[in-house]
């Protein structure tokens, strides 16, 4: 039943910062088993980025590890992913995810392209 949009996505010079938006709606996050980030590049597989389960444990990449944050805003119903210190090595096409119940599936939202230039 939940439906994705992710917003927020651009180009930067390494070294700046990026807060990426996912919006949901007809379902509520706070409900969901994990909302997550995922990023892919050309060429290579989606990888996951950064989770957040139910029960609010969050997990990181270890190539973001200390760059990026997942932050919540639950009133509103929108995950954030907040970018900093961008490294070239972070250019791919970042997608939101969240598995809902009684949906054992991910549901997808569009993407958002981010580019990091040197």
């Amino acid at each position: 039943q939940v439906q994705l949009v992710e917003s927020g996505g651009g180009s930067v010079q390494a070294g700046g910062s990026l807060k990426l938006s996912c919006a949901a709606s007809g379902y509520r996050f706070s409900r969901c088993r994990m909302v997550a980030w995922y990023r892919q590049t050309p060429g290579k597989g989606r990888d996951l980025v950064s989770s957040i389960s139910s029960d609010g444990i969050t997990d990181y990449a270890d190539s973001v590890k200390g760059r990026f944050t997942i932050p919540q805003d639950n009133e509103k119903n929108i995950l954030f992913l907040q970018m900093n210190s961008l490294k070239t090595e972070d250019t791919a096409m970042y997608y939101c995810s969240a598995i809902c119940p009684p949906s054992v599936f991910n549901t997808w939202g569009q993407g958002t392209q981010v580019t990091v230039s040197s």
